[in-house]
């Protein structure tokens, strides 16, 4: 079963929410104290300077101090079983978010995990999940392909959970980030400045017991939570107000929690358990700006909350247990009443949904799903990968078999080159169709592979481009006509005369309301075309690349078996000379034996002319003849 948290908060009472503020430029209106902490801010509706005080204030410039003074707190608390959650908010230019994703997510992630490698005694289960909200209030599980609908689940153990969210096991860093990333680009689409998403990483560590005592095992589980949040904190930002307003309105009031996922999430965050910090992005566009000073206002309000964090342990069996036995107590109550009570009914049938979502958090289990949601993904994402991948792999143990044959038979034509002459005409051949076929097959896999993908990416691109043009030129061609039947239907109505000037002051007026949609409309559909031929431009430089790199790689595999060729030639060579050298050098020393052998020879008959002549041997005129 769950326990109590065995360490205090750090502080009386709970933990503020720690708050920082990002300033993506410095105006004369906007002033930073010496302190770092502070913003004294000056608007066209206010004489005097207002001012605000915050944990620490820093600009694009400086804005990897955020993790050591700011955020490493975070970490340290996911190590030491808290909750924790950083909620980004504000302006969203493509520099801060580059920004952000560089030097405070990765480094969130990298010093997470770090700290967990340190701990290297202990067993962790770490897993990531990610969910984009719409402006509507609906939320999306972009790590499930068939898009399963989501909703907010309240266990009486494990506490507030998302129910049919899908989640990825991770064991690094890298691992994390990359998950993250492939779902920030599956998130950016044509509405995704306007969504928020939350980017959840679940870790869990077993908790041994004594050896002496014979207790079951537990389990501590954190969360670390990032959201990002759309929106601004005045009601004049165009991408509409940030959820981050309603949240801290709502716990400031102690509002009743919403159906919706999103406010639930975030007044858990935002008063629940967890240590809490934000992160607020200001982009300062004048002294007419409204967004600046309602933005330092809303964080500064965001800083006076308080949550209150908790270590949480829980034990699986026990839960289980003890949810079983409150299954059977409830069927037995039902039995002794001999009817079915509604009330008996819901509640068992709340058990039974309770015992699944103990079930569920088997890591084994989720071990599973993880490895079936990762295979649903890369065949969702590519579906012709494994035509793609299989076709590779067939091809690269075709070239390692053509380059074992081609090396061994180099390596015996070398050795027995002495041989027949048929047999090394035959060898020759054998060799000669060994490159050739090792030629056709390097230029048929390698950039062949590469560039196939690309076409046809390069025109999927292009059709999904033209599809959502032209539905993008019929939502405005359809928005257009219904400007132009209310201005019709509206001068019907009106009760004037058919000439004068009234009328056609009024029809003037209508008219210029419809050309300015027109114009609206125009502008829209060119910006769309020059993302779209930016989009392009890229596509076609990629292509380029991969032609450059094709031409390439034919020339580093004509070099390279010229250079095989060259070298074997040579190693031909070399092997023929000194076995040249080799047998003039025993020729020559075979001579000179030969030649000594005559001497000793020449010698020996010499001294037996004379013995013989000596001793008046008749026989010593023969001799020679001998």
């Amino acid at each position: 079963m769950a326990t109590a948290n065995t360490e205090a908060p750090l502080c009386e009472g709970g933990d503020k929410v720690r708050v920082g503020v990002v300033l993506a430029a410095r105006p004369d209106y906007v002033v930073i104290d010496e302190e770092g902490c502070g913003v004294h801010c000056k608007s066209a509706k206010d004489e005097e300077a207002k001012s605000f005080s915050f944990d620490q204030v820093v600009t694009l410039d400086n804005i990897q101090s955020f993790h050591p003074e700011f955020l490493q707190p975070l970490t340290e608390s996911i190590s030491g079983g808290y909750n924790a959650a950083l909620l980004i908010c504000g302006a969203s230019t493509e520099e801060i978010n580059t920004l952000i994703d560089q030097t405070i997510i990765k480094q969130i992630f990298a010093d997470l995990f770090g700290r967990m490698l340190s701990q290297g005694e202990e067993e962790w289960f770490v897993s990531v999940s990610f969910v984009q909200f719409y402006p509507d209030g609906n939320a999306v599980d972009l790590l499930n392909p068939s898009r399963q609908l989501l909703e907010r689940v309240v266990h009486p153990v494990l506490g507030s959970l998302v129910g049919g969210l899908c989640e990825v096991c991770v064991c690094s860093a890298e691992e994390a980030c990359s998950v993250y990333e492939t779902c920030r680009e599956a998130d950016a689409g044509s509405t995704s400045n306007r969504c928020s998403s939350l980017f959840s990483v679940a870790v869990e560590r077993k908790l041994r017991p004594p050896e002496e005592e014979e207790e079951e095992e537990e389990i501590c589980r954190s969360r670390l939570q990032l959201f990002k949040l759309a929106g601004g904190a005045s009601r004049t930002d165009l991408r509409g107000v940030s959820p981050l307003v309603k949240a801290v309105e709502q716990t400031q009031r102690e509002a009743t929690a919403s159906d919706k996922i999103l406010p639930f999430l975030l007044n858990d965050v935002l008063r629940g358990n967890s240590r809490t910090a934000l992160i607020y992005c200001i982009n300062p566009q004048g002294l007419l700006d409204d967004e600046t000073p309602s933005a330092l206002a809303l964080a500064q309000k965001a800083r006076s909350l308080v949550t209150v964090a908790t270590v949480y342990r829980w034990c699986p069996r026990a839960t289980e247990r003890k949810i079983r036995d409150d299954m059977v107590d409830q069927r037995n109550a039902m039995m002794s009443q001999g009817k079915s009570d509604v009330q008996y009914t819901m509640r068992l049938a709340e058990l039974t949904q309770d015992l699944q979502v103990v079930k569920n958090q088997s890591w084994e289990k989720r071990r599973e799903e993880s490895k079936k949601i990762e295979g649903k993904r890369q065949s969702c994402r590519t579906p012709n990968s494994n035509v793609h991948s299989s076709d590779a792999r067939e091809g690269t143990d075709t070239m390692k078999h053509l380059q074992a044959q081609l090396k061994k038979e180099m390596e015996e034509h070398i050795r027995e080159g002495k041989g027949d002459v048929e047999k090394v005409q035959e060898r020759v051949g054998r060799i000669q169709q060994l490159r050739d076929a090792l030629r056709e097959e390097t230029q048929k896999s390698g950039p062949a592979t590469e560039k196939l993908d690309l076409c046809q990416q390069s025109q999927l691109e292009f059709s999904k481009a033209q599809e959502q043009r032209r539905r993008l030129k019929e939502d405005h061609w359809r928005l257009i006509q219904e400007e132009v039947e209310t201005m019709e239907r509206d001068l019907a109505q009106e009760q004037l005369p058919t000439e004068g000037p009234q009328r056609e002051l009024l029809v003037l007026t209508r008219e210029r309301r419809v050309l300015v949609l027109q114009i609206e409309a125009l502008r829209a559909e060119a910006q769309q075309a020059e993302r779209d031929l930016h989009d392009q431009y890229k596509n076609h430089q990629a292509e380029l690349r991969c032609h450059r790199e094709e031409g390439l790689e034919v020339f580093r595999v004509f070099r390279q078996v010229s250079e095989e060729q060259r070298r074997m030639s040579e190693r031909r060579y070399r092997s023929v000379v000194l076995e040249a050298v080799q047998d003039a050098v025993y020729l020559s020393a075979q001579n000179q034996e030969l030649q000594a052998d005559n001497k000793q020879l020449r010698k020996a008959l010499a001294a037996l002319k004379d013995t013989l002549t000596v001793r008046g041997d008749p026989t010593a005129g023969l001799v020679p003849q001998q």
